[in-house]
């Protein structure tokens, strides 16, 4: 797996995004870093989003039968 396709941790991207509303909020901002920076914030929360759905389905397969293998395997 490349560093480009390597998952970011669920905290990282949670700080990530923090600091990233904060630049949005600066007054001071150009209008093309406002939109890159959006961009990247959107990409985070969709990857974010991505990691919780993972975590639900393994939560809700643990408390079915006991067993997460299969999701590991996938």
């Amino acid at each position: 797996m490349t560093s480009a396709n390597k998952k970011i941790d669920f905290e990282s991207s949670l700080k990530q995004l923090e600091s990233i509303v904060m630049k949005l909020e600066d007054e001071n901002i150009n209008l093309e870093d406002s939109v890159k920076s959006f961009e990247e914030g959107i990409n985070l929360v969709k990857e974010c989003q991505k990691q919780l759905e993972e975590a639900e389905l393994k939560v809700k397969k643990l408390l079915d039968d006991g067993s997460a293998q299969e999701l590991d395997n996938s």
